[in-house]
């Protein structure tokens, strides 16, 4: 599992935009200035969608007074989804919303869940990280079924 002090791994993912889904790499996603990114098990499923990912939208300029120069949400999930939710969630620009279809990103940095057995295959686990130049200074995962390290409320209290 990456830890602190880790290099974020460099590949190709896709990201979710207004204009549909673009390529982007995670060196330069991820690896550029102070970097917040948090990971869902899944787009549209209940506790990311009634309290995760909102509340990073709603603390996005609270996050932006501390330093950070982007927020960005992964599921392993398509960009499509990825689109759908955002709009759903009414994102906006306040956080960039990155689909890791296939999990490999999600493998590389050793955070998968296997959901297999309730029917939603491979996921990534619940965590919430911060990079600085593509390092990584902070790492929060939670406990299967928890939402308590990696809310935004509990990331910003760490910046």
């Amino acid at each position: 599992m990456i830890k602190t002090g880790d290099k974020i791994p460099a590949m190709k993912l896709m990201v979710a935009t207004a204009d549909g889904p673009r390529e982007a790499d995670t060196a330069e996603l991820l690896g550029q200035g102070k970097v917040v990114l948090f990971a869902v098990p899944g787009a549209f499923t209940p506790t990311c969608s009634a309290k995760h990912l909102p509340g990073f939208v709603k603390l996005a300029p609270e996050f932006k007074a501390k330093g950070v120069d982007r927020i960005v949400c992964m599921a392993v999930n398509d960009a499509f989804v990825m689109g759908a939710w955002a709009k759903d969630q009414k994102v906006g620009e306040a956080v960039t919303m990155l689909a890791d279809g296939s999990g490999i990103f999600t493998r590389a940095l050793g955070l998968e869940l296997d959901l297999v057995a309730r029917g939603l295959g491979m996921r990534s686990q619940r965590f919430a990280l911060v990079a600085e130049n593509g390092v990584v200074t902070h790492l929060a995962v939670e406990e299967p079924g928890g939402f308590e390290v990696s809310r935004a409320e509990a990331v910003l209290e760490t910046l």
